[in-house]
């Protein structure tokens, strides 16, 4: 199994880690299989808490994935958007789903995946983008109607950065997406966050076998680094949905597990399982919260 070992202790020489997320983190969790996890996501392979309302059925994933994306996409505006950019764009259901839209000109997706890439340059739609970048060296021809951001902004910041550290990187981040926006354009951000648990409290697993390099942000941590860049127009916390989203995942990888176990073997299965009923417990419990925030560009 490859892992990417903790920094080492003391005062031992450190590489300098990459700002905004690291393409080694991030290819050590989407890289594991596309295989691996088309048996348990939905067929859009949708890789993020999805969307119910009352009275949906509470087992249907695919239906609830699909009101998750055209939820960001409205917020975001996008019944006037010609060109939107989805920064941390998965397997790239979003921007195939944006594309559906007749004004849609363009659709742009950032990843650092390796095997997210490939299997969005394998498509031939036309107005389809994907460029495999950082946020932090993203350089865009024109300017977007609408920016959306599902499940990358827990990759930006790494453990044992401070407050202050985090929020100038997030207000870097804020400051790049106004920066890309026309004057009238939109953002819809999703992203885990610390609840009522705190930074220290973070499971070691998880943070080391599944997530390498990686820390969730706290909402005010969030809130400052937008001042006077957005204003935060709407916020939900979702959280019971992402319960209901891992639990699903779960129970999907348990029914097929032994083709799970045949693609990535068994050590790979056993920890993904393990993963996904403790992030079940969090979400339910509040120690971690799954925040919807609509952003719109200050004048």
């Amino acid at each position: 199994m490859s892992t990417i070992k903790p920094p080492p202790p003391g005062n031992a020489p450190q590489a300098v880690p990459a700002r905004g997320g690291t393409e080694a983190a991030i290819q050590h969790h989407y890289d594991v299989s596309n295989a691996f996890y088309a048996l348990w996501l939905d067929e859009t392979m949708t890789y993020s808490c999805g969307l119910w309302c009352e009275g949906d059925d509470p087992n249907d994933l695919l239906a609830a994935q699909r009101r998750k994306v055209d939820y960001h996409l409205h917020a975001a505006g996008i019944s006037r958007v010609r060109h939107v950019l989805d920064i941390g764009c998965g397997w790239g259901s979003l921007l195939e789903r944006a594309l559906t839209y007749p004004q849609v000109e363009t659709a742009t997706g950032l990843t650092l995946s390796e095997a997210q890439y490939q299997y969005i340059a394998a498509r031939t739609r036309t107005g389809l983008r994907i460029r495999k970048e950082s946020w932090t060296s993203h350089q865009p021809v024109n300017k977007y109607d609408s920016i959306v951001s599902i499940g990358a902004f827990e990759h930006f910041a790494s453990p044992g950065d401070s407050t202050a550290e985090k929020i100038g990187l997030y207000r870097e981040f804020f400051h790049k997406c106004r920066s890309w926006l026309k004057p009238d354009g939109a953002m819809s951000l999703q992203t885990i966050a610390y609840g009522t648990m705190r930074p220290h409290e973070a499971n070691e697993f998880i943070s080391t076998q599944i997530f390498p390099d990686s820390e969730l942000p706290q909402l005010h941590e969030i809130v400052e680094a937008t001042s006077g860049l957005f204003e935060l127009t709407l916020l939900r916390n979702d959280r019971v949905q992402y319960s209901r989203t891992c639990k699903l995942w779960y129970q999907n990888l348990r029914r097929r597990r032994a083709e799970a176990v045949a693609t990535v073997g068994e050590e790979k299965v056993s920890q993904y399982e393990k993963y996904l009923r403790l992030s079940s417990f969090a979400f339910d419990t509040g120690r971690v919260g799954l925040l919807r925030l609509v952003l719109m560009p200050t004048v």
